[in-house]
């Protein structure tokens, strides 16, 4: 089974720079995009052989998230739990018989972080919610998480000691949930694996020199560690200032075994 997390950034500028030609030829069981920008009627997507699904933002031209499934799950959710009341589009939980999944659009703290407490707030009620959902069945949780948890996962750690995304509060809650039966596919296959990232500024070449940010994740259910067959970041996929991670599990019915 294989599953694709891109914040496109706008995914109708995405469409126009090749979205489309990597969607097919990936040919993904699953496709979740971040920050869709869109309003329903806005795009119109032919995706054959595909269920989607949206959480569209209230403010237009922001946030937002969708799902794209060849197999049609047994429930769809948005927000957290029982809170539908979610106005920025910002989550997606999809039910399948052996899985949850998650796609999530995680706010960022500003770089004033003058949004740093909401932001503690939200990751403590989605660790909350994921830990609920992983009582039941084995979660993959994915999205644009606006954290690069270690060092390791951005070009210049030392300078950004304290900066939105690398603040000792926000690791702190991705090692804490880490820390409570989660696993970071790609650091789990390759915990030294330097110079990957995820997210580049627009700033000039700084996407050709590599200066970037791992803040993109596939984050699943320890138990399903031994299901783990790849975990790949497509840096050289343009069109948006992140670029796609994959991750490549055991196919869903073998799941539970």
């Amino acid at each position: 089974m294989k599953l694709i997390s891109w914040n496109v950034n706008g995914i109708r500028a995405c469409v126009t720079k090749g979205f489309l030609d990597y969607f097919k030829e990936m040919n993904a069981d699953i496709f979740c995009l971040q920050e869709t920008k869109c309003q329903e009627g806005q795009i119109e997507l032919e995706l054959d052989g595909y269920e989607q699904y949206w959480n569209y933002a209230e403010k237009k031209g922001y946030s937002g998230t969708a799902v794209f499934t060849k197999k049609k799950p047994l429930t769809v959710s948005y927000g957290v739990g029982n809170n539908d009341d979610e106005r920025e589009g910002r989550i997606i939980t999809l039910e399948f018989e052996t899985f949850f999944l998650v796609n999530v659009y995680t706010p960022n703290s500003k770089r004033d972080l003058s949004r740093l407490s909401e932001r503690l707030d939200w990751e403590d009620e989605l660790k909350g919610y994921l830990t609920e959902l992983d009582t039941k069945k084995p979660v993959v949780y994915c999205g644009d998480l606006n954290v690069a948890h270690q060092e390791i996962d951005l070009k210049n750690p030392k300078p950004n000691v304290g900066n939105s995304g690398f603040t000792e509060e926000e690791r702190g809650k991705m090692t804490k949930l880490l820390s409570n039966g989660f696993i970071d596919t790609f650091r789990y296959l390759y915990p030294d694996e330097t110079d990957v990232y995820t997210w580049w500024s627009y700033m000039n070449k700084v996407r050709e020199r590599n200066i970037g940010w791992r803040i993109d994740y596939f984050i699943i259910s320890e138990r399903l560690q031994t299901k783990i067959k790849d975990a790949q970041i497509h840096s050289h996929i343009l069109g948006s200032d992140h670029c796609p991670v994959v991750l490549t599990l055991e196919t869903p019915q073998q799941l539970n075994n």
